[in-house]
């Protein structure tokens, strides 16, 4: 009888401990990009946005083992979300040298012009989560499967265009770009699927 594959730890537990490389790196890989993504659409420039995201992963590295993690009462990501939030509140907060306002009434016009953030940041934030996380299992997929498999499966799926079309540019029949763009995205699905159900 075959011996049953080792049950993979949640990637929860396995970043209590700070010298399991593997579950940090592919935590920053998956939520780095989101956190600096999130600060920088709310008006952070790179610099400190970098910084920023920075000191968000070295408080979940803080806290992550005292972390009491229920998932019927709470998701991971709203606890992520609550630290960047709240990170950026703080860093907002801070007094800095600022230099002093040219007094300009067209500098004024513009800032008053710009659009006003969206109000529901905790939507925002998950749709950027989601975002992120089919950019990052694109990168981790990529490299699996041939270069027509993906284009079949690229130019279907994000860019909109026919399976004749396709078909067409890539020397393919469309039941072949189907079965192309099928298989990428069971691939992405079941990525993103493992990373979700650790967390």
């Amino acid at each position: 009888m075959p011996e049953a594959p080792p049950t993979r730890p949640s990637l929860l537990i396995r970043l209590r401990d700070h010298q399991d490389h593997t579950a940090w790196g592919q935590f920053v890989e998956v939520y780095a990009p989101l956190i600096y993504g999130y600060l920088r659409k709310r008006g952070l420039q790179d610099a400190d946005a970098a910084d920023l995201t920075q000191i968000c992963l070295r408080q979940v590295a803080a806290h992550v083992g005292s972390l009491e993690y229920d998932p019927r009462r709470d998701s991971f990501r709203g606890w992520l979300f609550t630290i960047v939030r709240n990170r950026l509140r703080n860093f907002r907060d801070q007094p800095r040298r600022l230099h002093q306002g040219s007094g300009d009434s067209g500098v004024q016009r513009l800032l008053e012009n710009q659009a006003a953030p969206e109000p529901d940041e905790a939507r925002e934030w998950e749709r950027e989560y989601k975002g992120g996380l089919f950019a990052w299992a694109a990168e981790q997929v990529r490299p699996l499967v041939l270069e027509a498999t993906w284009l079949a499966f690229w130019q279907t799926a994000v860019e909109g265009k026919s399976g004749k079309e396709v078909a067409r540019e890539l020397g393919l029949t469309v039941a072949a770009v189907y079965l192309a763009k099928g298989r990428v995205v069971a691939r992405l699905r079941a990525l993103i699927r493992e990373v979700q159900e650790e967390l």
